[in-house]
């Protein structure tokens, strides 16, 4: 039995969206006596996806925290979303927890879904164990799904449990490390019984089977196994609780979340094998008092809150802390945090979850420590590739949606926006367009700034295929001092990527030293839109030639000029259209690579290779150009291609010409009036 100092450990829901892990942390609170009734998701009651946005899609849009005390013990509760669009959320806060339980459905078919979970927590070193949630809605067999599992998970899968059916419906469990059978009843703690007759075999052989799994790190057990000896209670589960603490199996159990079933017999097991937080400080190399700071929130009643872990010590408001730049940092006011209500600490202690309040200069990812600061641990975070342009319905709004747009880049590490400064554009880069609905909606509740939004302007450029001689010459005279300037320009194609070059080779003073600045200036604002539209790019200008007047020539009339010359050489050079072509790479299930590369090639996408993915099984990576007007609505479609799974990561690569039908239609939209 752990002991009462142990301080508070914490335990992380992950897996994938709609596997019930906000169920199960309802269940957890439940079954604890932490809350006198469950609540539901699907009606709105549960305390966790309090929020509006995640009320109105049913699932999880950010990191829920919750705490619980059980037989002495006390538990926070990271709830992670499972969809990829908010996964990073919770990304940080995963590192810094004692236990992950990954929650999966019970069908052997929908078993890939976890392993992103899985690979990630393995990636951190995160000691974990499976939940198998609906276990009373189940069709294929617990050994089937552990079979799919398997593969995804460098540790061994060890079974702790195996169903009692009545037909086609499991009804109960056999403890496999108790050699005890239990009945569900829903809402209530499951009733001991006997071992079913037809049962006592395979349970015999499983229990037998999962000591042999710890054997195979505890020479004793291996050397009674062999003389044909079963060890006593009290060692196996020993070895169950040391195998989860160090990494070395990964405990399979399993019930359902919505009527309770097994979550009293997860809650024990959490009891005793839980690591302590001072193993987890050791993990991330955390000496002394200190405290990880894992997210910021905005937008409720106490404003800017950060959310951390504390590691050693106790923390008090007023205390100083450092970060690990060495910025002195004081302790606001102390929270505990359950679902949306906070109520005021007067101390933390080891291992607690608070929120800081006035956490001012404080971010998310940061060590605060009396000492020197731990090294910051690593977070996986889905790419933000979907962009859309978005305006202030209200212009006077303007202001308040960048300190809006701040507030919430903070609060979320996949969210970004800028500003396009060619396309005048204010740019909103997400995961998905799901994730980015939810933000808009966010915005639009909190800060009261409602936005348009719209796809973004492609970033579409011309050129030239002619090299040709131009003059240009502006000459006005209105009465006083006139207008003239007068140049002869030399204009050629340069090589994709070269971007503009100007020279001059004037003789004998054709053009005075002090207006060729202002025919450069000239040649770059007829540029900045060519006859197709478009800004112009890869060409070489030369100045040879010109004539001046000494009165009425000045740097306006030869900049006007400039323009002239240049805006009649790209008329007549062969303009032509580039446009822009990012480098995609892809990472899919092995079962959705054809489909996906079928998705390429409908894009107008250029295969450049494909290969597994490193340290994954039956999973591929797969590399193509892909014109950035296609990239629109990719991760949708990948996503529907490959069970929610696929992803990919974009960066522009070059400009490409564009020409034919599609070409017309792009210089048509930008030409025709609006």
């Amino acid at each position: 039995m752990p002991e009462k100092s142990i301080g508070t450990r914490t335990v992380a829901l992950v897996g994938p969206g709609g596997a019930g892990k906000t169920s199960l942390a309802e269940a957890l609170l439940f079954a604890s006596g932490s809350l006198d009734r469950q609540g539901s998701v699907d009606n709105g009651s549960s305390v966790g996806d309090a929020s509006p946005e995640a009320r109105a899609r049913r699932g999880s849009t950010e990191l829920n925290l919750m705490h619980f005390e059980f037989l002495g013990d006390k538990f926070a509760v990271l709830d992670c979303p499972g969809s990829v669009a908010f996964s990073a959320d919770g990304a940080l806060a995963l590192a810094a927890a004692d236990l992950a339980l990954v929650v999966v459905d019970p069908e052997p078919d929908r078993a890939i879904l976890a392993e992103p979970a899985l690979r990630q927590l393995e990636a951190l070193g995160v000691p974990h164990a499976v939940f198998v949630n609906k276990i009373d809605q189940a069709r294929g067999s617990i050994r089937e799904l552990l079979e799919a599992l398997q593969p995804m998970s460098a540790s061994p899968l060890i079974a702790r449990q195996i169903p009692i059916r009545e037909g086609e419906t499991v009804t109960g469990f056999v403890d496999l490390a108790l050699e005890r059978a239990f009945h569900y009843r829903p809402g209530k703690p499951s009733e001991r019984t006997e071992i079913p007759a037809d049962l006592a075999d395979r349970e015999a052989t499983d229990r037998f089977h999962m000591l042999e799994q710890l054997a195979d790190h505890d020479d004793a057990l291996l050397e009674q196994l062999l003389m044909d000896e079963m060890p006593d209670l009290p060692t196996v589960l020993a070895d169950l609780a040391r195998e989860t603490r160090e990494n070395l199996g990964v405990p399979v159990l399993f019930g359902s979340a919505l009527n309770g079933f097994g979550v009293r017999r997860l809650l024990k097991a959490l009891r005793h094998e839980t690591p302590s937080p001072a193993a987890t400080a050791e993990r991330l190399e955390a000496e002394g008092g200190c405290a990880f700071v894992f997210k910021i929130s905005h937008g409720g009643a106490m404003g800017r809150l950060a959310l951390a872990r504390l590691f050693g010590g106790t923390l008090s408001e007023g205390a100083e802390l450092k970060t690990a730049a060495g910025e002195p940092v004081r302790i606001g006011t102390l929270f505990s945090v359950q679902g949306e209500k906070t109520t005021k600490l007067a101390k933390a202690e080891a291992g607690d979850v608070v929120a800081i309040a006035k956490a001012e200069g404080i971010g998310a990812g940061e060590w605060l420590s009396a000492g020197k600061a731990p090294p910051p641990p690593e977070a996986q975070r889905p790419a933000s590739n979907y962009v859309l342009a978005i305006a202030t319905r209200d212009r006077k709004d303007d202001v308040r949606l960048s300190s809006a747009l701040h507030k919430l880049v903070e609060e979320d590490p996949s969210l970004h926006w800028d500003q396009d400064e060619a396309l005048h554009e204010t740019r909103l880069k997400g995961v998905s367009d799901e994730h980015l609905k939810v933000t808009i909606a966010r915005l639009k509740r909190r800060y009261g700034v409602a936005v348009d939004s719209k796809e973004p302007t492609i970033g579409y450029k011309e050129s030239i295929r002619k090299s040709l001689t131009q003059r240009g010459r502006h000459k006005k005279q209105s009465g006083g001092h006139g207008q003239f300037g007068d140049v002869v320009i030399e204009v050629r194609p340069l090589g994709r990527g070269e971007g503009f070059r100007f020279d001059e080779r004037i003789h004998g003073g054709a053009v005075p030293r002090q207006y060729i600045p202002a025919v450069e200036q000239g040649i770059r604002d007829a540029m900045e839109k060519g006859p197709l539209g478009f800004p112009v790019v890869d060409v070489a200008v030369t100045l040879t030639d010109g004539s001046y007047h000494t009165v009425d020539s000045s740097e306006l009339a030869f900049r006007t000029a400039g323009r002239i010359a240049m805006s009649e050489a790209l008329e007549a050079a062969a303009p032509h259209l580039l446009e822009p072509v990012h480098k995609v790479t892809i990472i899919a299930p092995g079962t959705a690579t054809s489909r996906v590369t079928s998705a390429i090639s409908s894009r107008r996408g250029q295969m450049l290779g494909m290969g597994p993915r490193e340290g994954w099984s039956r999973w591929d990576r797969i590399e193509a150009l892909m014109p950035e007007s296609e990239l629109q609505g990719l991760d949708a479609e990948l996503r529907s291609l490959s069970q929610g799974l696929a992803t990919y990561e974009a960066e522009f690569d070059h400009l490409a010409e564009l020409n034919g039908k599609l070409a017309d239609e792009v210089v048509h939209r930008e030409l025709e009036p609006a």
